[in-house]
């Protein structure tokens, strides 16, 4: 039984990426997708789509790199996890990397970066660091 799927979908995309893979696959989840809408949102992936092999569902991101095969994603890392959770109020929400990368938050408004949670005026649990 896996015990953190969201640090099982960070280190899938950091694997895949290391290798330049043109996509990789992970078990669907609704907190999985809302991180893939936000990731194609924001640029970090081309984009990704819902898939069912054997009456499970999948997840396939689409990894994005630069005409020089440089990464977009030089950095993924899981903030909040199942032994120590780390929630943030509206005013302490973290820029990360001065605003050149993106935190991800689980808000009472669903999954948002921390632009979108600052907009919003709503704090929640940091689940991720992307840059």
């Amino acid at each position: 039984m896996q015990t953190d799927p969201i640090a099982d979908l960070l280190t899938r995309i950091r694997n895949a990426n290391a290798i330049y893979r043109e996509s990789v696959e992970v078990p669907a989840s609704k907190i999985k997708e809302s991180i893939a809408k936000v990731l194609t949102r924001e640029g970090y992936i081309k984009g990704y789509r819902v898939k069912v092999k054997e009456g499970k569902r999948f997840i396939e991101l689409y990894l994005k790199y630069s005409q020089d095969k440089e990464r977009v994603i030089t950095r993924l890392e899981r903030v909040s996890k199942p032994g120590r959770r780390v929630y943030v109020g509206k005013d302490e929400i973290p820029r990360v990397r001065r605003g050149l990368g993106i935190c991800i938050l689980s808000t009472p408004k669903g999954i948002l970066t921390d632009k979108e949670a600052r907009k919003e005026g709503v704090g929640g649990e940091i689940l991720c660091y992307i840059w």
